[in-house]
């Protein structure tokens, strides 16, 4: 499992890229898509809802479980990826790429995330 080094993630197995004009992208870490197992339905944040920093913001259903989504930031949702919506397999094929779930307008990032080398020591446990 290799987490990309640019990228900063969260003990809930988020991951959140550098912002861009204020605005980042979230997923979740291939460790987390593994864990699930084949993702069949996606519940993302709609444009315009507000998210908050480890608050429960959407779920992603597997055959195996149903997993709670959480924001690893504060702020705006500003796009939903209908992709993963209309393939939820996205997530477990290209977690990093085309299995991004959403766009959020930062407001706050906490303090906590972890690098990418934190993170791989974290899901080692």
């Amino acid at each position: 499992m290799s987490n990309p080094q640019q990228l900063r993630y969260s003990k809930e197995h988020e991951w959140l890229s550098a912002t861009e004009d204020g605005v980042a992208t979230v997923g979740i870490t291939e460790f987390a898509a593994n864990a699930l197992g084949d993702v069949v339905f996606a519940q993302l944040p709609a444009v315009g809802d507000t998210v908050a920093a480890g608050e429960t913001c959407g779920e992603l259903e597997s055959t195996k479980s149903v997993s709670d989504l959480y924001s690893p930031v504060s702020g705006e949702v500003v796009a939903a990826n209908q992709d993963v919506v209309d393939d939820p397999s996205l997530v477990n094929s290209a977690p990093f790429e085309g299995g991004w779930l959403f766009k959020v307008r930062v407001a706050e990032e906490p303090g906590d995330l972890l690098s990418a080398d934190e993170y791989t020591a974290f899901a080692a446990g």
